[in-house]
């Protein structure tokens, strides 16, 4: 017998038959488009109302485990005690059991009729003809155009503005100090009129390609990063012509109604923080409104189970998400934990505690938390509330939550004692785990990964120094010289991690392994993109210590930039900081005009620079936290 063919009809040579005339009319084997369309219709309708039906049938336990599967994500339990069934649950709400048993049993019962309600509706909207869903969902976008309408043409109440402090006078008595100090003016003069030439309206600026330069923290759109970060140091410095340059065009050409998806942590703290400090610098309204119009763009990003804010929002949509490789879709401790500042300042010119309460939910949810080994982890799930990788760092993902926590307690002239406990209480876990002290007899902070110690310190993490003598006037147990002598040590560790370089620049990271101490070893770890930190420690350790060394440590930084850095179109980023010949990245960043200059000209100050000038928007009257709280 012959083997069957395997192949499909359409592959095989098959002789036509001829079988006569036909004896009944010709159809077409296949059907047309319109009657595929009718064919999917009706399957699209038959679908529809089985699924539809499911939420008739009546309710039972398994449909009721299903509607409340997010109970045990959304709630946190409470211990049991010895007796109970699983003795492993978690206890995040403290000795109180029988009340926060009863928030347990609460929360539950609103869950149950939010689903209920939901349910409802549901029913509610398969009653109706598709004409009516299409006219209440044309009736909602144009209710929520028009509140967006409302919202960018209210008029802000009026608030009196806070003395500025140290915006200007403060002219050093030595004629080589004022050499210096208008030095580096010179050196921001050069950096702005490059970006005003060639990447003006940009984020940022290619100083060797002499164009505009943009990355994904920005989204896709051209909203002038620079402008507003380095807007504060135009004025501090003098330099007023550039300022209102700035201002028109913010005036002009600052719009967030644009489809782009942004950092929600770096736009607060470049946009919203260089828009409010412009404000209280100069007075003009207009910093004050932008910033309020951004601000209401960025709140849809706490739209979490938990109200943990994503890492990205979507300007025009509002849809929000993480980045991809943060410990299975986590939010940063670094960037959650730094908008306490600007969404408090927001509130109290605004009169709106919406921004107040957001930032307050995420201290609140925080403190409940159990932290291993009293650490904060750099990762949370905006879902379930949960900590992600056990990851601690001073560094980048969370240092500046820790620097947001001791400024929340100064700018609310030292009334915040919530934030001053967190922040003793974190500094105490970092000390006792965290800081290390080298071979060679270097003061260094690690990073705490998965139950060890990495003996490897950021050139992020040398902000700590300056934070460390900030933080030392009310520390616990009268400790103020302790912290300010572990503030110099840090700013020592991370000088030697410049001066032991070709360039006199400090790498990005660097090891203290064996023989190794303040390098860094590998390739990806060694260039410099113009950071501040290092030059704001010496800032902090020279303000309170009057040391003359620190202020000179600033100066060879400023020097070792100018020399490395400096390039005709601007200044720009080193790839390798031990290569005696600098080979550039070709970024001017924004935050060097808008922080690392800023620094560099108060360390050649007297004036008692106000808080913006180190770090964020000057704080507002105490008395404004203290009402909220």
């Amino acid at each position: 017998m012959t083997t069957p063919a395997l192949l499909p009809l359409s592959g095989r040579r098959i002789p036509p038959l001829n079988l006569g005339p036909p004896s009944f009319p010709h159809h077409r084997a296949t059907l047309r488009l319109s009657e595929k369309f009718i064919l999917l219709l009706i399957l699209s309708a038959f679908i529809t109302l089985c699924f539809g039906a499911f939420f008739f049938l009546p309710d039972s336990s398994k449909h009721k485990r299903f509607d409340l599967g997010l109970e045990d994500v959304l709630i946190p339990h409470v211990d049991a005690g010895k007796g109970a069934k699983d003795p492993g649950v978690f206890l995040i709400h403290g000795p109180d059991e029988h009340r926060h048993r009863e928030e347990e049993e609460r929360l539950r019962n609103k869950i149950r009729a939010d689903h209920e309600k939901a349910l409802e509706e549901a029913k509610e909207k398969l009653r109706k003809s598709r004409e009516e869903i299409r006219a209440e969902i044309q009736t909602e976008k144009n209710k929520v155009a028009q509140a967006m309408k409302t919202k960018e043409t209210r008029v802000l109440p009026p608030v009196p503005v806070p003395q500025r402090v140290g915006v200007s006078g403060g002219d050093p008595e030595d004629a080589e100090i004022r050499k210096k100090r208008d030095k580096i003016k010179e050196m921001m003069k050069h950096a702005w009129d490059n970006y005003r030439t060639y990447g003006w309206g940009h984020n940022e600026l290619r100083p060797i390609a002499r164009k505009g330069h943009s990355t994904n923290i920005f989204g896709s759109s051209q909203m002038g990063a620079t402008i507003v970060d380095a807007l504060d140091t135009l004025y501090i410095m003098g330099l007023h012509d550039e300022f209102m340059d700035g201002q028109r065009w913010i005036e002009d050409n600052l719009d967030f109604s644009v489809n782009s998806e942004v950092s929600v942590f770096e736009v607060n703290i470049r946009f919203i923080g260089g828009l409010l400090a412009a404000y209280y610098l100069s007075g003009e309204e207009i910093f004050k409104t932008k910033a309020v119009q951004l601000a209401e763009k960025l709140l849809p990003a706490f739209n979490t189970p938990t109200g943990i804010p994503w890492a990205m929002v979507n300007l025009k949509s509002g849809v929000g998400r993480n980045w991809g490789w943060a410990s299975a879709g986590s939010s940063i401790l670094a960037e959650f934990g730094t908008l306490h500042m600007e969404f408090v300042h927001l509130s109290y010119l605004t009169g709106d505690l919406t921004y107040y309460n957001k930032v307050m939910h995420i201290r609140k949810l925080l403190q409940k938390m159990e932290r291993p080994n009293g650490l904060y982890p750099n990762y949370l799930n905006p879902r379930t509330g949960r900590w992600g990788q056990y990851h601690t760092s001073v560094g980048g993902l969370g240092d500046s939550f820790y620097e947001y926590l001791l400024k929340a307690w100064l700018m609310s002239d030292k009334t915040d004692h919530e934030a001053r406990r967190m922040y003793d209480d974190a500094v105490e876990a970092i000390e006792k785990h965290l800081i290390k002290k080298s071979r060679g007899g270097l003061v260094f902070i690690g990073e705490w990964k998965n139950g060890h110690l990495e003996r490897k310190m950021g050139h992020l993490a040398c902000f700590a120094g300056g934070m460390f003598a900030l933080g030392a006037d009310g520390s616990r147990k009268d400790k103020a010289g302790h912290y300010l002598e572990l503030g110099a040590e840090i700013a020592r560790t991370c000088h030697e991690s410049y001066d032991r370089t070709a360039l006199k620049l400090g790498p990005e990271s660097f090891k203290f392994d064996g023989a190794v101490e303040a390098v860094a070893v590998r390739q990806a770890e060694k260039y410099y993109i113009l950071r501040p930190e290092v030059i704001e420690t010496y800032w902090y350790l020279w303000r309170f210590t009057h040391d003359p060394r620190y202020r000179q440590w600033g100066w060879e930084a400023a020097l070792a930039i100018e020399k490395s850095c400096r390039v005709s179109g601007g200044f720009s980023g080193v790839k390798d900081v031990y290569s005696p010949t600098p080979a550039h990245d070709d970024v001017q960043q924004s935050f060097f005009l808008a922080e690392t200059l800023k620094r560099g000209a108060a360390s050649s100050s007297t004036s008692p620079c106000s808080m913006k000038m180190l770090s964020s928007a000057t704080g507002p009257p105490h008395q404004f936290v203290e009402s909220s709280q």
